[in-house]
């Protein structure tokens, strides 16, 4: 399985965790063709988490990117994407209830 913590984009030579951010992205699409496709763009770089829910660490670049390719699927007037970007304080304040865990840095491997 492909690790999607490395994200949809070419890596820029930076070290992983530089500049990057924790983020949380959920849509909302009407149109069922549409909906495939952002979900397929989604699962090329972050983590589902929920049905229309990920998380990601990105970059500045990379976020851009998947805000570009995300407008050229959507219909703005009838659907949205939402991205939440989470300070470190805050995701340590993630709770789960039940099933899962947060999406852990890039750099964190678990054995």
């Amino acid at each position: 399985m492909r690790d999607a913590r490395r994200g949809l984009f070419p890596f820029d030579g930076l070290p992983l965790m530089a500049e990057r951010s924790f983020y949380v992205l959920a849509y909302d699409l009407s149109d069922d063709r549409r909906r495939a496709k952002i979900a397929r763009l989604m699962e090329s770089l972050g983590e589902r988490v929920q049905g229309s829910v990920f998380e990601a660490w990105l970059n500045e670049a990379e976020l851009n990117r998947l805000i570009a390719k995300a407008r050229k699927i959507m219909n703005e007037r009838e659907d949205s994407l939402r991205v939440y970007r989470l300070c470190g304080a805050c995701r340590a304040k993630v709770r789960v209830v039940g099933e899962g865990r947060p999406l852990p840095p890039p750099d964190v491997v678990i054995v």
